[in-house]
């Protein structure tokens, strides 16, 4: 049977079935721009390594480097308007998120290292402070029990067990950012409701 010649053609194959090799820089910004998630994935696929790389490089974590990696997509996505082929090329624009993405992470590792030992000092076991601090310890036990339940499990087994946030997240079965953000919000509360002088 002849195709009918009145009938209309049939429509163009979709662009996110091309092999994803055959996009160049020029068309997978343009397709960021105008909105077409098919051209995130494709740029999610050719630089994902690289972005984890750099990240791992610069962090020394593989976890933490695989959050990075998906705030650094997220962030494409996101400022995909704000890119500008005549300031550089796409891989530049997203080493340069990459980079600005683990400086958020190395300031946020440092601003939990310095919760940790301002909660650590007072929530140390009785034998290792002195007969005046146990007014202190009874206070941050009073708001440790105030938190919500997951947020005191990652507390009491982060200063109580001295496990490392990865061991808790292997002994509960949650995700390292689950574990990462209760143990941070907790700290934050803690932190909020003892006295100023505790915390200094």
């Amino acid at each position: 049977m002849s195709p009918d010649p009145s009938a209309a053609p049939p429509p163009a194959a979709p662009l996110w079935t091309r092999p994803q090799e055959s996009y160049s820089d020029e068309e997978l910004a343009r397709g960021l721009v105008a909105g077409d998630e098919a051209c995130l994935a494709v740029v999610c696929h050719r630089w994902s390594a690289l972005v984890h790389t750099l990240a791992r490089r610069s962090l020394g974590d593989a976890r933490e480097a695989e959050d990075v990696a998906q705030q650094v997509f997220l962030g494409v996505w996101r400022g995909r308007l704000g890119y500008r082929p005549e300031r550089g090329t796409l891989a530049g624009w997203i080493v340069g998120i990459t980079k600005r993405k683990v400086a958020d992470a190395l300031g946020a590792r440092t601003r939990r290292a310095e919760l940790v030992s301002t909660a650590g000092s007072v929530l140390a076991p009785a034998a290792q402070q002195q007969p005046e601090a146990v007014l202190d310890r009874v206070l941050v036990r009073h708001e440790l029990a105030r938190l919500p339940a997951p947020q005191q499990r990652v507390l009491r087994l982060t200063f109580y067990e001295d496990l490392t946030q990865a061991q808790i997240a292997e002994r509960t079965g949650l995700p390292l950012g689950t574990v990462k953000s209760h143990a941070r919000r907790g700290l934050l509360r803690l932190r909020s409701c003892l006295p100023q002088d505790m915390c200094a």
